[in-house]
C-alpha cells in the first residue's frame, strides 16, 4: 500500500482528506432524494408519502448502522468497514437503474444505501478524529462534520441539474460511480492506525502507549448502548440529536426543495438555497469545532439548537421572497450541523475515547431517527393539508426544548475516566 511509505504524524491530514471526501459522496448519496422527489413523481406516478417512506428508511438505517460500523471499525477494521460500505452505496444506486416499482426505490435507495452508508457517516469522522488526533480534535471534527455541508454544497445544484428535464437516471450513475470510484483510493491511502505505519497521533508525544481497543464488534455496540443507556447524559444526547435531525436532513434536507416548489420557486433555485446552506456551515462547523476545543459544549448546543427552532419558526412568515430567503439560508446555513463537535466531545469526555465513537454511533441513530420521523411525517403532512407550513412550525418548537434540554444537564464527571475532548 501507498501508506506504507509514510511516516510522521503529518500522515494524519492524509488520513482526514481520504476520510472527508468520503463523507462528501456520502453526504451526496443521503442528499439525492431531495432532487429526485419531483423526478420520481412525474416519471413513474408515486405519491409523495411513498418516495418519501423510502428516504425515511434510508435515514433510520443510516443512523442505525453507525454504532455497529463503529464496532467493526475496532474489530474487523478501518478499511474494510469504509471499502464494504462504499461498495454497498455504490452497487444499490447504480441497481436503482433498472427500478420500475416503488419497493425497487425502497429496497435501493432506502435498506441497501442506507445500511451502506451508515459506514461512511459521522461515526467514522468521530472514530478517525480519536484514533488519529491527540490535539485539535475539536476543530478536526468541525472539518469533517463541514464534509456533510460541502456535499451539499458542491453536488446538490449538479444534481438539480440533471434532473432539469425531469430525468432521474443521470442522479443515480453520478453517485454510484461516484462511491465505487473511492474504493481503490481507501485501499491504497487508509492505514488502520497510526502505529501501522510507525507513528503516533497528531499531537501526541513520542512514545506515548496507544490506546487498546475494545474487542467485540456487533457485541460491543450492543454492551456499550447497555452502559450508556444508565446515564442521564445518554439520554441528554440522543435527545438532542434526534431533534437535530429532525429539523435538519429529515426535514429542510429532504423537503425544502418541494416546499419551494409549491411556492413557485424552480428546482434548481431552490437546490442552490441549499447550496448557499452549505456553504454557510462550511463556516459554522469548522468555526464549531474551534469553539468546542474552547467553551463549555452544554452552553454551544443551547446556542445552536435556540438559533435553529427560531429561524424554522421564521421561514413560513418570509413568504418565499427571494431577500427573505437569503437570509434564511445563511441564518440557519451557520448552524446546519454545528452541533455536531460538541456533541462528539461531550460523549468523549462522559464515556471515553475508545468507547465514545460508539456511543456517538448510538446518539446519531436518534438524529436518523428524528430525521426518518421529519422525512416521512412532514410528506404526509403535506398530502394531508396540502402545506409543509405545520411542519416547519413543530420543527422549530422542538429546537427550543432541545435548546433548554441541552443546557438543563449540569456538567459531570467524566463515566469511564476521560479526558476532555
Amino acid at each position: 500500500m501507498l501508506h506504507r511509505r509514510a511516516s510522521g504524524q503529518r500522515y494524519a491530514f492524509v488520513v482526514m482528506t481520504v476520510t472527508f471526501v468520503a463523507l462528501l459522496v456520502s453526504a451526496a448519496l443521503r442528499s439525492a432524494p431531495s432532487v429526485l422527489m419531483l423526478p420520481l413523481e412525474a416519471h413513474f406516478g408515486w405519491d409523495r408519502a411513498t418516495i418519501s417512506l423510502a428516504a425515511a428508511i434510508g435515514i433510520f438505517l443510516y443512523g442505525l448502522a453507525g454504532p455497529f460500523a463503529a464496532g467493526m471499525m475496532q474489530t474487523m477494521g478501518l478499511r474494510r468497514t469504509m471499502i464494504g460500505g462504499l461498495a454497498m452505496m455504490a452497487a444499490s444506486t447504480l441497481a436503482s437503474l433498472w427500478m420500475t416499482q416503488s419497493w425497487h426505490y425502497v429496497l435501493t435507495w432506502g435498506l441497501i444505501s442506507g445500511a451502506g452508508s451508515g459506514a461512511i457517516a459521522p461515526v467514522l469522522g468521530a472514530t478517525i478524529v480519536n484514533r488519529w488526533f491527540a490535539a485539535r480534535r475539536g476543530l478536526m471534527m468541525g472539518l469533517l462534520t463541514a464534509s456533510t455541508a460541502t456535499g451539499s454544497l458542491l453536488f446538490l445544484p449538479a444534481m438539480a441539474w440533471l434532473t432539469r428535464n425531469g430525468a432521474w437516471t443521470p442522479v443515480a450513475l453520478a453517485v454510484g460511480i461516484g462511491a465505487a470510484a473511492l474504493i481503490p483510493i481507501v485501499w491504497l491511502l487508509m492505514p488502520e492506525s497510526p502505529a501501522a505505519i510507525g507513528t503516533t497521533r497528531y499531537g501526541e508525544k513520542p512514545g506515548t502507549a496507544p490506546s487498546n481497543s475494545p474487542g467485540g464488534g456487533a457485541t460491543l455496540a450492543i454492551t456499550t448502548l447497555v452502559e450508556g443507556m444508565r446515564t442521564p447524559i445518554f439520554w441528554m444526547l440522543f435527545g438532542t440529536f434526534l431533534v437535530c435531525g429532525l429539523t435538519t436532513n429529515g426535514l429542510v434536507g429532504t423537503h425544502l426543495i418541494a416546499y419551494c416548489g409549491d411556492n413557485g420557486i424552480a428546482p434548481v433555485q431552490a437546490a442552490g438555497l441549499l447550496s448557499l446552506m452549505g456553504l454557510f456551515d462550511l463556516i459554522g462547523t469548522t468555526a464549531s469545532g474551534w469553539l468546542t476545543d474552547r467553551y463549555d459544549p452544554r452552553k454551544l448546543l443551547f446556542v445552536y439548537y435556540g438559533l435553529r427552532g427560531l429561524s424554522l419558526l421564521a421561514l413560513p412568515a418570509l413568504d418565499f421572497q427571494p431577500g427573505g430567503l437569503l437570509l434564511f439560508a445563511a441564518f440557519y446555513g451557520l448552524d446546519w450541523v454545528a452541533t455536531v463537535p460538541p456533541t462528539v466531545a461531550l460523549a468523549n469526555r462522559h464515556f471515553g475515547e475508545a468507547r465514545a465513537p460508539i456511543i456517538f454511533g448510538w446518539v446519531l441513530t436518534g438524529h436518523q431517527i428524528g430525521a426518518a420521523l421529519a422525512a416521512f411525517g412532514a410528506g404526509l403532512i403535506r398530502e394531508q393539508t396540502g402545506s409543509y407550513t405545520l411542519a416547519f412550525i413543530l420543527a422549530g418548537a422542538f429546537g427550543l426544548l432541545a435548546a433548554f434540554a441541552a443546557v438543563s444537564f449540569a456538567r459531570k464527571a467524566p463515566a469511564y475516566g476521560a479526558v476532555s475532548a
